[in-house]
């Protein structure tokens, strides 16, 4: 049975990992699970995880480290009384050697006893808040996934893990993009306040029409391109890594948490300013 996206709006988070966890609903998360905290992943063996981890601490912004799981444990419970990662986000990407393999429901097959997965806050925790705020969100409206870009951001290496930071972006009226950025600033565990906002070529983008990950949002009259820094750039860096065996999120279809929206990360993960801002 296939459950649609509008059925699940109003859905409890319980209910919603367990229709993900049955198979019924394998799409975006967007605008889904309001008030909790959504998190990118990553999983690999034990080897590479203090690597990665290192990754994650010197790279706050794209990667907000919001749960480790034990070696050759699936159950992720720090965020959640009953998360198992192997079920409980909609569609997987399998990288083999750093290359994309396949995008699968759910990975019980590959499940390794070396393995450790990561969860990484999200952007889409914060996007009820601005859409309370009335700034519309179009992705969410027309229930599209978020388009996501390779910026020409450098992240700071660690081990075999480096690349360019991955950017999610939302079009924004240009009266509404100063309230924006103070809504998702409160947001640390989401990815915090905007990288960039305005010309993308400023970033290393070239085409708006053309995003690496999502659905190309319409450029209206008056919105600025605003750029989140995004959980996908950990994707980017296991490409880089060549690692055999590694396993992400499907960019957009993330793991729904019990963690409040508003909840903080340790003091190490502090909140990078914007560009253009200052210290």
């Amino acid at each position: 049975m296939t459950i649609t996206y509008e059925s699940l709006k109003d859905s409890t988070v319980v209910s919603l990992r367990h229709a993900i966890r049955r198979g019924e609903y394998t799409s975006h998360t967007a605008g889904l699970g309001t008030g909790m905290l959504q998190a990118n992943l990553a999983i690999m063996p034990q080897s590479h995880a203090l690597d990665f981890m290192r990754f994650c601490q010197r790279n706050p912004k794209p990667c907000p480290l919001s749960g480790v799981s034990d070696t050759g444990n699936p159950m992720m419970f720090t965020l959640g009384a009953d998360i198992d990662i192997r079920t409980d986000v909609p569609s997987y990407n399998i990288y083999r050697d750093g290359v994309l393999d396949r995008t699968v429901t759910d990975i019980c097959d590959l499940w390794q006893d070396d393995f450790v997965a990561f969860a990484l806050g999200c952007s889409f925790t914060f996007e009820n808040a601005l859409q309370q705020a009335g700034i519309p969100l179009w992705h969410i409206e027309h229930n599209k996934t978020v388009p996501m870009f390779r910026s020409g951001i450098e992240t700071v290496p660690a081990g075999p893990f480096s690349g360019k930071m991955v950017v999610s972006m939302r079009m924004m009226p240009e009266d509404r993009v100063a309230h924006a950025v103070e809504i998702s600033r409160k947001y640390p565990l989401a990815h915090g306040a905007p990288v960039h906002f305005g010309d993308p070529t400023d970033i290393g983008i070239s085409d708006l029409n053309r995003p690496d990950w999502g659905d190309a949002a319409p450029v209206h009259e008056g919105h600025v391109p605003v750029f989140w820094a995004c959980g996908v750039t950990p994707q980017v860096a296991i490409e880089a890594a060549g690692l055999p065996l590694c396993i992400t999120h499907q960019p957009g279809n993330m793991l729904i948490t019990d963690v409040s929206e508003f909840a903080e990360i340790p003091n190490y993960q502090s909140n990078t300013v914007f560009r253009g801002e200052q210290q």
